[in-house]
């Protein structure tokens, strides 16, 4: 391999960046890449960055020595950065060559492919969060930085509605009503709601149950 070259280096958090844990294989896959021709490493750059940094200084002066060198910029791995917005937007609006270890062959379409494919997971892992939420909240789950004092108040409540059904699910099973699915009919038949005020299912009823067996 022939020409002048700025490597950059990617680890994920300031301690793996010390221990050199990652970024040594790094290195390592670059020079075994490079070996046997007549290249120029003008430049390395490593990013220690964490997961919630969108900002990379070390890529941007990576960069400006490519323009100033007229470098090919190469890297170990393309597969985790791709997947990295901005690295891919730095890297399309920087117009430098680059050149990757472990894919040589790819080229800017490849890299947009690669950046199309991260939006659309970026926008799935949204939606089905976002979805998540919505079922777990329509559950009467109750969400935000007091859920969890919210939740043993819940649970109270719900432990006390269990108690003041006890007399009614015993009638139930005299009545030879023993299956969830019946004592949730049986109770919404009588108009009796939830703790959340909604009507039983068998789910509800197991839960139901369940409380009864440990309060006994």
């Amino acid at each position: 391999m022939d020409g002048k070259f700025v490597a950059y280096y990617r680890v994920s958090t300031a301690k793996q960046g010390q221990s050199g844990l990652g970024l040594e294989a790094q290195k390592a896959a670059v020079e075994a890449y490079l070996n046997g021709g007549k290249w120029n490493l003008v430049g390395e750059f490593v990013e220690v960055e964490s997961g919630k940094r969108r900002n990379r200084p070390q890529l941007n002066a990576a960069l400006a020595l490519c323009k100033k060198q007229k470098a090919t910029l190469i890297i170990a791995k393309l597969d985790r950065l791709a997947r990295n917005l901005h690295f891919i937007s730095g890297l399309m609006e920087s117009r430098i060559e680059f050149l990757a270890v472990d894919n040589p062959t790819a080229n800017r379409l490849t890299v947009q492919i690669l950046a199309a494919v991260a939006e659309e997971e970026a926008r799935a892992i949204s939606s089905r969060t976002k979805a998540a939420l919505a079922s777990a909240k329509a559950r009467g789950v109750i969400l935000g930085k007091h859920g969890a004092k919210l939740g043993k108040a819940n649970h109270k409540q719900a432990m006390k509605t269990a108690h003041s059904l006890k007399p009614t699910i015993e009638v139930l099973k005299t009545e030879g009503i023993t299956a969830v699915r019946e004592i949730a009919a049986a109770l919404n038949a009588r108009s009796i709601a939830t703790p959340q005020g909604k009507q039983w299912h068998s789910t509800s009823v197991h839960r139901l149950l369940k409380r009864l067996d440990k309060a006994a």
